[in-house]
């Protein structure tokens, strides 16, 4: 979650005056905002929620104190934190419109990936990945975060790449080197995604320790969504170019050069000559024909 630094909370000014209609004491207040007198308190001591007005030695809260109240409840549910929630009330205290500042934290946190993690239990990889995994290859599978130990079961948060694993490894490459082959590709990758994010970062750091102005919130969040598919694209683009380079390098000589070898065999070891094969006759040059 990106984090804009506030310097000054308005949570906690007393708002008890600016709510109408109907009061309720702490008890009732939890119990209307489906939450507990605990974290009501809490809410009030992060300066997330006003306190109350006092009357004697009771509290009163008033519509206002229910709305956020409810408001922080959804919020957690959408996944922040209170520190998260804490910049954005203050945010909204200022004057910004909340549904634009969730669209820019979502455009910023929201998965790029619509995959949905899967379970496996030990059987099933048996089948999977056979023999080839081992105590050792399971342990690099845990330790890149491909799998997950979940009680019995092992939880897959990519099942795509587990699956390409397993067939790449069903066709006799070494599971321990596509193991590597990925922490390598990770390192890589990995300071390719710091670079694109700091397009996006520098865009905000502009600002320093602010929000950007209320009227930048929709153009920042639409950036963010062209940059997703459009460094996905320049990802998979870069990638197979490169695949195309190294197979030229590595792979194509290689064949040629078994292919010229048994050439150069076959004419002198039946072996090599499949049915049917007959040697090549020696091309005729023109003066040979006349």
């Amino acid at each position: 979650m990106v984090s804009f630094r506030f310097k000054k909370s308005s949570a906690n000014k007393d708002t008890s005056t600016s709510g109408q209609g109907r009061e309720f004491t702490i008890d009732e207040l939890a119990r209307t905002a489906n939450t507990t007198v605990r974290n009501v308190r809490a809410y009030q001591d992060r300066g997330l929620l006003a306190p109350p007005e006092k009357r004697g030695r009771v509290g009163f809260y008033n519509e206002d104190h229910l709305s956020r109240l409810k408001l922080i409840g959804q919020m957690l549910g959408r996944g922040y934190t209170l520190s998260n929630i804490h910049e954005m009330l203050d945010a909204i205290d200022k004057g910004y419109d909340l549904r634009q500042l969730l669209g820019l934290t979502h455009a910023i946190t929201s998965p790029w990936t619509d995959e949905i993690p899967k379970n496996y239990n030990p059987v099933h990889l048996a089948t999977m990945f056979g023999t080839s995994l081992s105590r050792g290859a399971l342990a690099k599978t845990i330790e890149l975060g491909l799998l997950e130990p979940d009680g019995l079961r092992y939880r897959a948060p990519s099942p795509k790449i587990l699956h390409a694993g397993a067939e790449m490894a069903s066709a006799g490459l070494p599971l321990l080197d596509l193991l590597d082959l990925i922490a390598s590709l990770r390192g890589h990758l990995e300071s390719f995604c710091d670079q694109a994010v700091s397009l996006f970062v520098k865009e905000l750091d502009q600002y320093g320790d602010n929000l950007p102005p209320k009227e930048e919130l929709p153009r920042l969040a639409q950036l963010i969504w062209k940059i997703r598919p459009l460094a996905m694209t320049a990802i998979e683009s870069e990638v197979s170019r490169a695949l195309q380079k190294s197979a030229s390098k590595f792979v194509d000589e290689r064949i040629v050069g078994l292919i010229d070898k048994m050439a150069e065999e076959m004419p002198n070891n039946p072996a090599l000559q499949p049915t049917g094969w007959l040697p090549p006759e020696p091309p005729v040059n023109s003066e040979e024909k006349k």
